[in-house]
């Protein structure tokens, strides 16, 4: 399968400028970029759906250039209802060297080349920035932006001159990247579309070249029908643990989200966030089914996933842990407490001494006190397998089940 036809397959194709896909299996100049600005110290899995479509164009042959927005992010990328606070230089830094870290672990490649457009911007004087960049656009041109239209239309919030802005800059990154490294072609989400257009008018007035771009559909919730990402509020996060905003997602419960993927949409994600090839997929959903109950689709979706993000060695961890506690025969009490030592690794964990109450808030199983106490009354928590009823102190090695799912480690 070449890369025009795996890119269809895997459904990494929305809106675009290139007419004929195939030209990418045989293009001259086998170059692209792909951003992230550092608005938060995490990617999403909807960022993640991005980087697996660079990831394709990578096995393809294409050196990648990926760019983590220190410029940009003093910004930030306009909403569309409303104005972005503006992050400190401090947390613009900070988020700048966490995303990176995740970027390079999801994109393995030699060829690979890492760059920050507040190294260039840095020394841009505003009145060249103006004369080069501002002159080569109309306010027609900006003004017909979609975002520009929500924001300024009737009922709109209005925006900010820093954020109309926004896409000159972006658009500039693209004209640096093709003076400097012969890059002529961007990747995005549907949504960057339109920003990313900026660079190809820039290209072609002031270097009279072409340049492309090529972008993704946004990934689509199928339980809740909206998209991936931190926007709508129902992020899942490649973080695993807390790097200062509470912007992360346990590996347990990040398995644990894919492995609950309604049948309906799996065959969907296997295509975008594994490196699963056709007749492997075609496999996979041959035999889920013939026995659905088993949810080999679901389980296969959920280590492979894992693996990109977390490693191999973590992807067992959990899938080995997680037999262990849905299994229905699993004893808990049987549980030496070397192997609830291991569970914590993954679970989020409390100290021995600690009031049931307390110890159902602190570990995030309930949101208030209040609730604790419901869920003990009712009967959805138990310790080491037993049902509880009444709040405790515990005082031993145990795991807290809260309902079918929710656990937590008492150590």
């Amino acid at each position: 399968m070449n890369l025009s036809e795996e890119l269809i397959y895997r459904g990494f194709q929305a809106e675009t400028t290139i007419s004929d896909p195939t030209t990418l299996d045989t293009r001259e100049s086998k170059k692209f970029y792909w951003g992230a600005d550092p608005s938060a110290d995490s990617l999403t899995i909807g960022n993640l759906a991005a980087l697996m479509m660079c990831a394709c164009f990578v096995r393809h042959g294409y050196k990648p250039y990926l760019l983590v927005g220190g410029a940009t992010g003093q910004i930030g990328d306009p909403k569309e209802n409303s104005e972005r606070d503006l992050k400190s230089l401090d947390e613009v830094e900070h988020n700048k060297a966490c995303i990176r870290s995740q970027i390079e672990r999801i994109i393995k490649s030699d060829n690979m080349t890492m760059v920050d457009n507040y190294d260039w911007f840095k020394n841009i004087n505003y009145l060249d920035f103006l004369r080069e960049v501002g002159k080569a656009f109309s306010m027609t041109q900006l003004l017909d932006r979609q975002f520009v239209q929500n924001r300024i239309g009737a009922g709109g919030s209005g925006i900010s001159y820093a954020e109309f802005s926004y896409t000159l800059i972006q658009g500039y990154d693209f004209l640096h990247l093709f003076r400097e490294h012969g890059v002529s072609l961007q990747l995005c989400g549907a949504d960057q579309y339109g920003n990313c257009t900026s660079g190809i008018h820039l290209i072609k007035r002031l270097e009279d070249a072409d340049a492309d771009v090529w972008s993704t559909p946004l990934i689509i919730d199928p339980v809740t029908g909206r998209k991936f990402g931190k926007s709508e509020g129902n992020a899942v996060w490649l973080a695993s643990t807390d790097n200062g905003s509470g912007n992360y997602t346990s590996i347990f419960d990040f398995y644990q989200f894919w492995l609950n993927q309604p049948d309906d949409s799996v065959e969907y994600l296997l295509k975008i966030y594994t490196l699963l090839d056709k007749s492997e997929i075609e496999d996979i959903l041959k035999h889920h089914s013939e026995t659905p109950e088993n949810r080999l689709a679901q389980k296969t979706l959920a280590r492979c996933v894992t693996e990109i993000v977390h490693g191999k060695e973590n992807a067992k961890a959990i899938e080995n842990l997680t037999n262990l506690l849905f299994d229905k025969n699993t004893d808990f009490a049987e549980f030496s407490t070397d192997e609830i030592s291991e569970f914590a690794k993954f679970l989020p964990t409390i100290t021995k001494g600690t009031d049931l109450v307390d110890a159902l808030v602190t570990t995030g199983l309930a949101e208030s006190k209040k609730k604790a106490r419901e869920f003990i009354s009712g009967n959805a928590i138990s310790i080491n397998g037993i049902k509880v009823n009444e709040s405790l102190i515990l005082n031993q090695t145990a795991i807290i089940k809260k309902g079918k799912n929710k656990f937590a480690v008492v150590e």
